[in-house]
């Protein structure tokens, strides 16, 4: 099958009215998605496992010498996400095997999708390769809440997992030889000739690097009471703090050079009448410098919380070029301000790289997120001479 056919097959899976897909991890449309994999990856011959983790593995050739070539993505989303974050990437994988039909790799190659990648959930991104590589403690974990109370371990357990056997998986990781993930571009960041992103030329690239992120909450208290009877110069109204913290955001971030941005809030207890006892905020925060990311935390002047922190992540500069070879040549080199589970596994050592796929929109996190079905298929040809060539 084409990729944009088996990118159909997920097209009514998890629909918002309003646009977009909610496909949150640990749901129906979740498990959806997940079943939809596990029924083309036995289509296609290939082993089918689940981890420790939550994460989905299909294995081809498994029992060949040497360690595996991993490729793959995720198939969760934020809240009226796009049609080709993470999709894409697995869909391309399958796409990529089904023109390798009559190959034989030489070493095991597997098609991974990474558990809960958004973090849209729970408040943690990449979970599924932060808990397989050990990069987050599974109690730490396994205590995170949703919106409605619902811890991790209750969600996992609900989806037929055991979240008791969570954690790092030194016998899976020893496995991974090395790791490609295809990616619909995210923004239009400069590439290394200035261009901004894939706007013109050519419609792939490769990420050279994820810049630093992280997710910081802040929580600011007020004093709840009747909104129809308490004077406004009684009143110790959180919403206040909070209208002033998310403009001082925007103002840092200019004044710093960084990319911030206050994208969910908390108001307790949420009724029109009365003034709000308590308000949260998270920020997001990430650039190509740390120390300017830090800086711009420290200078908006609130006691903050971090609940996440992912440090620059550079890819494997040898295996980007033994790629870009593969593929046909030199690529245009871009970074990447989006956070990926590539970065989790590049982190933890394991050599890693990331083909892009032009989006002309420079949308992404939207329903407005694109890509051509051409580029998508040259994404295909290329992911598939990169197995080959690496597996040959």
């Amino acid at each position: 099958m084409n990729v944009t056919s088996l990118l159909n097959e997920l097209s009514d899976i998890g629909t918002n009215p309003s646009g977009g897909y909610n496909r949150l991890a640990w749901t129906h449309a979740d498990a959806s998605c997940r079943e939809w994999f596990v029924s083309h990856a036995r289509a296609r011959g290939l082993d089918v496992e689940t981890d420790r983790n939550g994460n989905l593995w299909a294995w081809l050739n498994p029992s060949a010498p040497g360690d595996a070539l991993v490729i793959g993505s995720h198939l969760d989303s934020v809240p009226r996400g796009g049609a080709f974050d993470g999709p894409l990437g697995i869909a391309s994988a399958f796409a990529a095997l089904d023109a390798l039909q009559d190959f034989v790799p030489s070493r095991p190659v597997a098609i991974a999708v990474f558990a809960d990648e958004e973090g849209a959930r729970f408040g943690l991104a990449c979970a599924g390769s932060r808990l397989l590589t050990g990069a987050i403690e599974p109690d730490v974990f396994r205590a995170l809440t949703d919106s409605d109370g619902v811890t991790t371990a209750e969600a996992m357990r609900r989806a037929g997992l055991a979240p008791e056997h969570l954690g790092r998986d030194d016998e899976l990781l020893k496995r991974i030889g090395h790791f490609i993930e295809l990616h619909v571009e995210q923004g239009h960041l400069p590439t290394s000739a200035g261009v901004d992103g894939l706007t013109t030329g050519s419609p792939l690239g490769l990420a050279t690097e994820i810049w630093p992120h992280g997710r910081w909450r802040v929580d600011l208290v007020g004093q709840q009471n009747h909104a129809g009877t308490t004077r406004l110069g009684d009143r110790h109204d959180p919403m206040l703090d909070l209208g002033r913290l998310i403009v001082d955001v925007r103002d840092v971030a200019e004044e710093v050079g960084i990319l911030a941005t206050v994208g969910k809030v908390r108001v307790t207890p949420g009724a029109v009448n009365a003034i709000p006892s308590a308000a949260t905020a998270w920020i997001d925060a990430r650039g190509s410098d740390e120390s300017r990311v830090r800086a711009a935390i420290a200078r908006m002047g609130r006691d903050s919380t971090l609940e996440s922190w992912t440090p620059s992540t550079p890819f494997d500069d040898r295996f980007a070029s033994e790629l870009a070879s593969a593929v046909g040549g030199e690529l245009p080199l871009l970074p990447s301000g989006a956070g990926h589970d590539a970065g989790i596994l590049a982190l933890a050592g394991i050599p890693t790289a990331m083909i892009i796929v032009r989006n002309p929109s420079g949308i992404s996190h939207a329903p407005e997120e694109f890509a051509e079905d051409a580029d998508c298929e040259l994404g295909v040809a290329a992911l598939a001479t990169a197995i080959r060539h690496l597996t040959a």
